[in-house]
């Protein structure tokens, strides 16, 4: 069984000092290859360092929107630069809008629509982070794709309702449940993971963030990703194996992902 975990963050100084403990662990629950998200384009460094140690990850390069203060036409160019100069970049990302703990969203709007841009001219997928801005950001997408043409992408963590999942299935997106689908009051988003059609299905873990049931409240890692799947193998009635194999296919259908051997290098 192999599972990729299509959202973490092991650049953080909380995994500086197990990183090759913390691949031990992936390995035993069945994790082949890692995408791994970007915060702000400063990261690349870091991101790449650990590219180059593990050939398992993958990574995309952008500005979350939590960060889109810091927006600048020459950050843009950094971000296409990386993305067409390193071909173990697979997405642009993350980003997107987060009316949950920030206002700027004028800021906001236009680092995530510059990014769709990017993403289009470097064709490779966007990772979109979105929390309660749903209706403002399926909204701006929509407008983006009505002018410039389809964007594919993926709605990461999603912690959305049904209704508003259907909305970015409707745009084109695939939809990745990280460690909240576990959480005993997740009720909509449990829904929502019944929901998405199998050919557009993802798994993350978004560590070191969200861990799952059992690990709720712990810091979180990439084999906890296997507790995600489990869970949204149970809501949909299918066995884990099933689960495995078709979010294995849809992560390196949509980033375009190499095949790696399970035990890396």
């Amino acid at each position: 069984m192999q599972l990729i975990d299509t959202h973490v963050h092991i650049n953080f100084d909380v995994f500086e000092a197990e990183l090759a403990a913390l691949k031990e662990r992936w390995q035993e629950q069945g994790v082949v290859q890692l995408v791994h998200s970007c915060v702000e384009p400063q990261e690349y460094g870091q991101i790449s360092a650990i590219a180059d140690r593990f050939p398992e990850v993958s990574f995309a390069v952008g500005l979350h929107p939590l960060e889109a203060e810091k927006w600048t036409a020459q950050l843009g160019s950094d971000i296409e630069r990386h993305a067409q100069s390193d071909s173990r970049v697979v997405a642009i990302g993350e980003t997107g809008l987060d009316l949950y703990k920030a206002e700027n969203v004028e800021q906001q709007k236009t680092a995530f629509w510059e990014q769709l841009a990017i993403a289009q001219r470097v064709n490779k997928p966007v990772i979109i982070h979105c929390r309660d801005a749903a209706e403002e950001l399926v909204a701006l997408v929509r407008q983006f794709q009505q002018e410039n043409g389809a964007t594919p992408g993926v709605m990461h963590c999603w912690a959305g309702t049904p209704e508003q999942t259907q909305k970015c299935l409707d745009l084109g997106f695939y939809i990745s449940f990280s460690g909240i689908v576990t959480f005993k009051n997740a009720k909509p988003v449990q829904a929502s993971a019944q929901l998405v059609p199998e050919q557009r299905l993802l798994v993350e873990t978004d560590c070191p963030f969200l861990a799952p049931v059992p690990n709720r409240g712990k810091r979180n890692e990439p084999s906890y990703v296997r507790y995600v799947a489990e869970t949204v193998a149970q809501l949909r009635d299918i066995s884990l194996e099933r689960l495995a194999q078709t979010t294995t296919n849809n992560a390196r259908e949509l980033f375009s992902l190499p095949r790696v051997p399970e035990t890396g290098t």
